[in-house]
């Protein structure tokens, strides 16, 4: 024992919530274990990390490798293991997008996909959505257009301009000769799981071709097969100039990805750097996530998974839903009241599900759930949502 204290009293994280929260000590695919040993469902606990569930035996073999080869170095050298990432993602995208800078996390992606747009355009403007969620350093949170994620932040970063998710024509409007980039979800995960409409992303793309700007899809959380696709953009067909993937891209193991065409990276102006991006470690994981969710064919698993789940929820209470809507196995149930108090009740019958926004009840569980846990799971949606 190394002597330092646990538990309680050695809880000093900056801004923990006042509530007592469950500690979980392991997890084994779509199961959690409390330190009571309770087992719990993940329908969403993860946030999108734990696609390939907790723990996956294929990723933490990989990581125990790398750990004993090459846990770092800087990007100033050459790995194998980042050369075969950077292989292995890019083969699974459009030939356009075959340039990738690469980070620790989604608000990391999201930043360079910012600072590579205006420079590569010379231009200032960002034009983002209403509801949606990019990040929570400063250009990200520029880009996000909630009150409660702003407040206590601003003035934030100038230039950024928000339009209504799937307003078509007010996109159009507000895109002109001085944007540098349109950033959208395909899905917008925390702002509710509203999926856009195939007029409101094919006005991005022609708009954006006819102003000379870029089109960015930030694929955080609806990338690597969450949305029944491998990357979402691919429902629509619509191909961007700028892609941001993180989350589950290397298996619960810290990374970012911003993808670019080489057009953009042609354009590019000025410096951009990550320390620990591309580092080997998160490198090794990332290869081993991509194999098994190709291989597994996840995304397939995913859409089928996800249909019949919202074909289900489909018959939940209108005196209590106002909508269910999603795709893949992201879902949202949208609530005339609270979410949290349902929360809570899922959370009491072993199932942790999470919010979106303060009304929405936000399904995102591990793509390689077993169909048993997510019958459970649903029919315990059903329940609390059924008793009142």
């Amino acid at each position: 024992m190394s002597g330092l204290p646990v538990g309680p009293a050695a809880s000093h994280a900056f801004g923990a919530p006042a509530r007592t929260l469950r500690t979980i000590v392991r997890g084994e695919g779509a199961a959690l274990w409390d330190a009571a040993g309770r087992r719990f469902v993940d329908l969403g606990a993860t946030h999108g990390v734990g696609n390939l569930g907790a723990s996956h035996p294929e990723v933490v073999a990989a990581i125990r490798r790398q750990a004993g080869e090459l846990l770092y170095l800087g990007t100033g050298f050459d790995v194998p293991v980042r050369r075969e990432f950077l292989a292995r993602l890019t083969a699974l995208l459009p030939p356009s997008l075959d340039r990738v800078f690469l980070s620790n996390s989604g608000t990391e992606a999201v930043e360079a996909a910012i600072k590579f747009a205006r420079a590569a355009t010379g231009r200032p403007k960002v034009v983002a959505a209403l509801r949606g969620f990019h990040g929570r350093t400063l250009g990200a949170l520029s880009a996000t257009a909630r009150k409660e994620f702003r407040d206590g932040f601003e003035p934030l970063v100038p230039g950024f301009v928000h339009v209504p998710f799937n307003d078509p024509a007010a996109l159009r409007a507000a895109v002109d000769e001085s944007t540098a980039l349109v950033l959208l979800e395909p899905v917008q995960g925390e702002g509710g799981v509203h999926p856009a409409t195939r007029d409101f992303l094919e006005a991005a793309r022609a708009r954006t071709l006819e102003t000379g700007s870029l089109l960015g899809f930030d694929e955080v959380q609806t990338g690597l097969g969450r949305t029944g696709r491998l990357f979402a953009f691919e429902r629509w067909g619509i191909v961007p100039d700028l892609l941001t993937l993180a989350k589950s891209l290397a298996g619960g193991v810290p990374i970012g990805a911003t993808v670019a065409t080489e057009a953009v990276e042609a354009r590019f102006r000025g410096s951009h750097h990550s320390t620990f991006g591309g580092a080997p470690l998160a490198c090794a994981a990332g290869v081993a996530a991509l194999e098994v969710t190709v291989r597994e064919r996840l995304a397939e698993r995913a859409e089928r998974l996800g249909r019949a789940a919202l074909d289900r929820l489909a018959h939940l209470p209108t005196e209590r839903v106002r909508e269910v809507r999603g795709v893949g196995l992201m879902i949202g149930i949208e609530l005339r009241e609270r979410a949290a108090p349902y929360l809570a009740r899922l959370e009491e019958r072993g199932f942790l599900a999470i919010p979106a926004g303060p009304a929405v009840i936000r399904l995102l569980p591990p793509l390689v759930i077993g169909e048993d846990d997510l019958a459970a799971g649903l029919e315990a949606v059903e329940r609390v949502l059924g008793d009142g």
